[in-house]
Parts: C-alpha cells; structure tokens; sequence
C-alpha cells in the first residue's frame, strides 16, 4: 500500500481521504482546520503539523482545496519543494483552467507526474466512493493515477492534457446550474398550473424533458426522498459552491469568447440566491427563490 499526503479534509477531501484509508493506505494529513484535521485522525490518518512535513517521503500527494490561488500557493510553494522525488500529483480541487496548467507545467519542469482531476458527485459520492473524476494530464500520469482514483470514485474519465479535467468539470456543473433552474422554473409553473408534483415528476421522468436535476436531485419534496428538498435543503453541494462553479464557467468563456447566454444568466440568479442569505443551503433550493419565497 502507498503513503498517501491528503491535503485538504473538508466536506469532500476528509470521506475522500477516509476511503484511501479502508483500502488500507497510510495517508499523512493537513488542513488548515484542526476540526477537520482531527476528523481524519480519529479515521486512521497521521496528524502532520505542515504541508512539507506530510509530502515528505509520501508515494502520492493529492489535494481538494477552494480555489485556483490556494492551488498555485500550495504546489508552487510547499509541495514541489518538498515532495519525494518521483512522487505522483492529483489535485481534485475545481479551479480555473488556467491555474491548474501553470501548477502542471511547474511540476513537469520539476520532474512530476501530475493530473488535474476534479469531481462530480457531492459528498455522497465522496463518501460512497462512487465520485466521477474527470482528468487531464499526460497518458503516463493518468496510468498512476487511477488505481487511486479508482479507490475514491466509480467513473474515472481521462479528458485530454493538463487542464482538460478543469475543462470538462466547468463544463458539466454549468449544464448542472442551467438545469436545475430548468426544472425550477417548471416545477413552480406546474404548481400555480395546480399539477401535483409527483404527477408531474412522474410525466417528466419518462419523457424528454428528463435530466439528472430531476430525477436524482428534484428540488420539491416528495418525487426523490434522497434529495436535499426533504431535509429542507442541508447541502449535498451549497449554493456557494455552485455559484463559484458558474463563475469559472463564465471566466471560461470569457477568455475564449464562448457564447453562453444561458451560463451567464444562470451565474447572476446562483448569485441572487448567495446574496439573499442561502449561500450553505444546496443549490437546489434556488426553487425557493423562483417560487418568491
């Protein structure tokens, strides 16, 4: 088994890194929140007082941190110092594309193999270890990564070169923010139309209008009792993060002059919705605001 370094144990990386621990890996933990840190311990992980100190002598250091700039600070200056020689890189934070080929060109030029491999699935995928990972890094560094992957998640999808795993996970939460307005809006028409929801969800389920917002994730209570609706929308992933999330997307296009219309609105009502208190809630109770509660 590997000396894993985990770096980062929040709501994902801590039942992310619990999982590398029943396959009976040594992970070395950090996190900047002790709570977070203890939780780990109390799961099986070393305690590491600094990030030198948990890459040092670790086969794979993987990572799940907030955003692009904690991403550059954490490699560029703690971890490609500080890491075996040879060791394997995976960062699965979501970050700016651009971000996540400079942390990749550094490594390279210091002798790493590493991959970018964001993830879809909220924390019940990451606690199930049935997460989807979308990678992007050389064919080589995709072949390390995987059987750690595979430890972690269910679907493991190589998406091209460095970067590309950034790509396909900004591309797929703003289909993800985009839809969950969809059905939203169609839900609170059926309403005042006085269809039952679970009529309604019965009819849409099994006709074109299906999508995974609504039959995995129905922002009303009743038609799917897994979905945050009936535990008056306590996250499975915040509103917060999916308003940082159609951001990206929407810097994306921005810097390739994509046309998304429906991308750029969408940002501005997750935006709304952060910004009128909601931002810990999930993202699906965006229904609320629709319906001017």
């Amino acid at each position: 088994m590997a000396k894993i370094a985990f770096i980062g144990l929040g709501n994902m990386g801590g039942p992310m890194a619990a999982n590398l621990l029943k396959a009976q890996h040594q992970v070395v933990a950090f996190d900047l929140s002790d709570a977070a840190l203890s939780a780990a311990v109390e799961k099986g992980a070393t305690r590491a007082a600094s990030i030198a100190e948990a890459v040092k002598n670790a086969d794979v250091v993987i990572s799940m941190l907030p955003a692009g700039k904690h991403v550059r600070d954490v490699y560029e200056n703690s971890v490609i110092a500080n890491a075996a020689k040879g060791a394997l890189l995976i960062d699965c934070s979501t970050i700016d594309v651009e971000s996540a080929r400079a942390v990749a060109s550094a490594a390279a030029k210091a002798g790493f193999d590493m991959v970018d491999a964001p993830v879809s699935g909220g924390v019940g995928g990451a606690t199930a270890s049935t997460l989807t990972f979308m990678v992007g890094g050389t064919d080589a560094a995709f072949a390390r990564a995987k059987p750690f992957l595979q430890q972690m998640g269910k679907n493991i999808v190589l998406a091209g070169g460095a970067g590309n795993g950034q790509a396909a996970k900004v591309c797929n939460n703003m289909i993800l923010g985009i839809s969950m307005l969809a059905v939203s809006e169609a839900f609170m028409l059926g309403k005042r139309l006085g269809l039952d929801a679970q009529k309604l969800f019965d009819v849409v389920s099994t006709s074109s209008g299906s999508c995974w917002s609504l039959v995995n994730y129905c922002p009303v209570p009743g038609p799917v009792p897994t979905s945050p609706a009936n535990r008056d929308y306590q996250p499975g992933f915040t509103a917060a993060m999916m308003l940082k999330d159609m951001m990206l997307s929407q810097d994306a296009a921005r810097a390739t002059g994509a046309s998304t219309p429906l991308g750029a609105e969408a940002a501005q009502l997750y935006n709304m919705l952060v910004n009128r208190g909601d931002a810990a809630l999930d993202f699906s109770s965006i229904v609320r605001m629709i319906d001017g509660k």
